[in-house]
């Protein structure tokens, strides 16, 4: 086993032993288990050049040893793919996959595998960093600590943002998103931007609402924006807009354009409310009804939405207007509260039985300009999953959820443990 500690500044050597350079970095190809060593940058004076690894016979403690007893000098150009471990590796950040965690590189590991020279592993252990420093003979180190198999990391593009790198963070993607979020929250937001990228849209989504929201507001900024919108159309539409309200008039207009005008539409209607109002707080994903619906037709509703609400708890029953409201000709009709009805409900009532029969008409509200504090500890007053917001005519606009109104009332140390149960 070898460390790159160990080989930088080392010697090179031609084929008879006499010393003609020494190691400036190890080259190697990312995209593979175990990235092959593909040359070398070496040095002499003040001069960098690169040796291919077929012009190597050896690579040891004592150095490095040609295969040649000439020196064909020749420019370094990286290719694609192409890694320097010393610039772009060491003392970066990386992820363990298996250890769910960001770390530290304090040094690598190389090994000869099957006729090649392979980066094998990292120490991210505070003793390797010890080891660089001078303390101790570096020919004599032995494995020191805590080492992690390269198979089990994953490799962030950003630490080397000069160079074109295919990292596809497939490994990761299989964590929880809230797992995904922790090691989020311990990378800058170029790096989680790139994290987030590589997820699919709804996992990118999912892993967004596990940060906070401006977190949330600077990672998105940092995508192309056709691919931040895709992402934000699989979100809530309040966790939507509570990330859009942390970015600039300009952004949020460009990336409202570039979102599906179905989805569009419910967040710019949510943006319009102040953020300290129940309506701002409130969700338009919610389970509406008409009040001439039977147990079982609601219920088949429920499964012919084409997105249905991330938890369903309460179908709101309602009366339709005839026509749109004077401010919006081309919205649709306001949809007045008459009462509601639990899931648990529908499911054990008799499949004709009309809910008319069995809403609870004595509903408890809020008005969407009702401080969102108050409407917070209403809806925890009662013992509610969910509290409808309505108009001044009793229209139903939206829902607060349970996991919002709490979120809003813990103080800020509680909040994150709360995100575990969410």
């Amino acid at each position: 086993m070898l460390y790159l500690s160990q080989l930088i500044n080392a010697p090179i050597r031609d084929r008879d032993g006499e010393r003609i350079a020494t190691v400036r970095d190890l080259i190697a190809r990312m995209g593979e288990g175990y990235p092959p060593i593909t040359g070398i940058v070496a040095r002499q004076g003040r001069r960098e050049f690169f040796i291919p690894v077929g012009g190597i016979a050896r690579i040891d403690a004592d150095g490095v040893t040609l295969s040649s007893a000439k020196l064909n000098v020749g420019r370094f150009e990286r290719r694609d793919g192409e890694i320097l471990l010393n610039r772009n590796v060491l003392d970066r950040q990386i992820i363990d996959v298996n250890g769910k965690r960001v770390v530290r590189v304090n040094d690598l590991q190389i090994a000869p595998v099957e006729g090649s020279y392979r980066l094998i592993g990292a120490d991210v252990g505070a003793r390797a960093l010890i080891a660089r420093l001078g303390f101790g003979r570096k020919q004599d180190r032995a494995p020191l600590g805590d080492l992690v198999d390269w198979a089990d990391i994953e490799y962030l593009a950003a630490n080397a943002p000069t160079v074109r790198l295919k990292v596809s963070h497939d490994r990761l993607a299989k964590l929880h998103p809230a797992e995904i979020a922790n090691i989020i929250e311990d990378l800058s937001y170029h790096e989680g931007s790139e994290i987030v990228s590589a997820l699919d849209d709804e996992t990118a989504a999912d892993t967004l609402e596990e940060l906070d929201d401006e977190r949330q507001a600077d990672i998105l900024e940092q995508m192309d924006s056709e691919r931040a919108a895709d992402i934000l159309e699989e979100m809530a539409p309040d966790d939507a807009a509570d990330i859009l309200a942390d970015m600039s008039q300009e952004k949020q207009d460009e990336l409202l354009a570039l979102m599906e005008p179905e989805e569009s539409e419910d967040v710019r209607e949510l943006l319009e409310y102040n953020e300290d109002t129940a309506g701002g707080m409130m969700t338009t994903d919610y389970v509406s009804v008409p009040v001439a619906t039977t147990a079982e037709e609601a219920l088949a509703h429920l499964r012919a939405m084409d997105e249905q609400p991330d938890m369903v708890y309460y179908f709101y029953v309602v009366e339709r207007g005839d026509a749109p409201p004077p401010d919006d000709p081309d919205g649709d009709p306001p949809e007045y509260l008459q009462g509601v009805v639990t899931l648990r409900q529908l499911v054990s009532a008799a499949p004709l039985a009309p809910l008319a029969d069995l809403m609870e008409r004595d509903v408890i509200t809020a008005k969407a300009s009702d401080r969102a504090d108050d409407a917070a500890r209403l809806l925890i007053e009662y013992g509610l999953y969910a509290l409808p917001v309505v108009g001044e005519e009793q229209e139903i606009l939206g829902i607060i959820m349970v996991d919002d109104a709490m979120e809003r009332l813990l103080p800020d140390s509680w909040r994150q443990r709360l995100k575990v149960f969410s």
